[in-house]
This record gives structure tokens, C-alpha cells and sequence, in this order.
């Protein structure tokens, strides 16, 4: 499938009530490689996560009865699974809130379906082989324990905080290069490669992370720099 490392046949879900779109993005991921499931609302969607494991879903955010935002903070609060957001609203403020919602990234309708492939291979690259691959097995900060390949990370007093792939490859590059300022957009060259993400996307997932780390770090562990970027502060062990 191009994506540069074996990753086997993956399972997508695509949640979009208008039935035509729903079945041409199906087919259209089928025909590159991937089993794909097609639900029209969160109902659906529930039953087939119930019996089955998902990989990604790719979720509208306007559905009749739950709508996408409740939906995707429902999954991040779940196992985690890739979820891509697709809306027919495109500013900032509506990427912006998908993201915080807990999406791993948003495509603005209409769109190519050859960009939704992009981004999907994106997203499951980041979340199979993401930037902690570059790093030791464990990392300790502030109390916290980072561990290759989770999707989480623990506090000293073993409380386990919850990451998306999106969280984890922006701390896996912080923690990979300690006490260096980072602007954005090495940010961005690091943890997402060459997806087409903008750059408010790190805002968001540093203001994620800094509200997830303050609930058992009672330091800092991460410094905005104004105009430069992001700076880890806390000493990497």
C-alpha cells in the first residue's frame, strides 16, 4: 500500500449518513487494500465496533441522533483507534474543535478521495510506527513513565494517562529533544512527515497534552516560546 513498513490489512469504519458518499468512500478504500465497514449513524457504529476491531474511522461530524463530536469523544475515551473527522464546515474553529474532540485529523467536504487515502495512511502510519520508534524503550519525566509503542502514559502514582497518536508523535519529538526550542513547523516535519496538517494542529495537541500532564505533574513540563515555538523543559531520564 505505500506506506513503508508491513502493517497487514487494516479494518477502517466510515460513519456518514448520506448513504451514496458513505458507499463510494467504502468502495473506494476496499479498492485499496483495506477491509472497510460503512455505518450511518452512532447505533450502527456501536454494533459494529461490538464485534468487530477497528483500526480507523473516518466519522462525519453532522449524523442524525449522536453527532460527531459526541461520538469522537466517546472513542478517545475508549481503546484507541485512529479517527479521522470529515466535515462540510472548514474554518479554523471547526478543525480546531475536532481536534480537541479527539480526532487525530479533519477533511473539509467535498473532498478528493485520494486525500482521505492520504490522510488515512497518515494517521496509521503515526499510529503503528510513530516518532517514539526513534526512542528508547522507556523515558521518565517529572514522575511519568513514557513507554515505546503505548498509546498512554503513567503517572507516579500509577495512574494511566490516555494519548492519541497525534499526542503521542508531538511529546515522542519534545521528549527526543530536550531543553531544544521547536518551532511549529519542525514540529510538524517530525511528528506528522509530510501529511498536509496546519499548523494549529500542534496548538491544539500541546494545549491537550499540558491539560493531561497537569493532572499528575505538578511542574512544567512544557514552555511556549513566543514567536519561536515549544521548548521541553523537564529532565528526560
Amino acid at each position: 500500500m505505500g506506506e513503508g513498513f508491513d502493517v497487514g490489512v487494516r479494518t477502517l469504519l466510515v460513519v456518514e449518513d448520506d448513504q451514496a458518499l458513505r458507499e463510494l468512500v467504502v468502495g473506494y478504500l476496499r479498492d485499496h487494500d483495506y477491509l472497510v465497514l460503512g455505518a450511518a449513524d452512532a447505533v450502527e457504529m456501536d454494533d459494529i465496533l461490538s464485534r468487530t476491531a477497528v483500526d480507523l474511522v473516518v466519522l462525519d461530524i453532522k449524523l442524525s441522533g449522536e453527532d460527531g463530536h459526541a461520538i469522537c469523544r466517546r472513542l478517545a475515551r475508549g481503546k484507541r483507534r485512529g479517527i479521522i473527522m470529515v466535515s462540510g464546515l472548514a474554518g479554523d474553529a471547526d478543525r480546531i474543535l475536532a481536534l480537541e474532540s479527539g480526532a487525530d485529523d479533519f477533511l473539509a467536504k467535498p473532498f478528493n478521495p485520494r486525500e482521505l487515502l492520504a490522510r488515512v495512511r497518515a494517521v496509521l502510519r503515526r499510529r503503528l510506527a510513530p516518532a517514539s520508534a526513534r526512542i528508547g524503550r522507556h523515558r521518565r519525566f517529572l514522575g511519568v513513565e513514557f513507554e515505546l509503542g503505548r498509546h498512554h502514559l503513567r503517572g507516579a502514582e500509577g495512574e494511566v494517562i490516555q494519548l492519541t497518536p497525534g499526542e503521542l508523535s508531538v511529546l515522542s519529538v519534545l521528549i527526543e529533544n530536550p531543553g531544544r526550542v521547536m518551532s511549529r513547523d519542525e514540529l510538524l516535519d517530525q511528528a506528522y512527515g509530510e501529511t498536509d496538517v496546519f499548523d494549529r494542529a500542534i496548538d491544539v495537541h500541546i494545549s491537550r497534552l499540558r491539560r493531561k500532564l497537569s493532572a499528575c505533574c505538578a511542574e512544567q513540563a512544557i514552555r511556549t516560546h513566543r514567536h519561536a515555538g515549544y521548548q521541553f523543559v523537564a529532565p528526560v531520564e
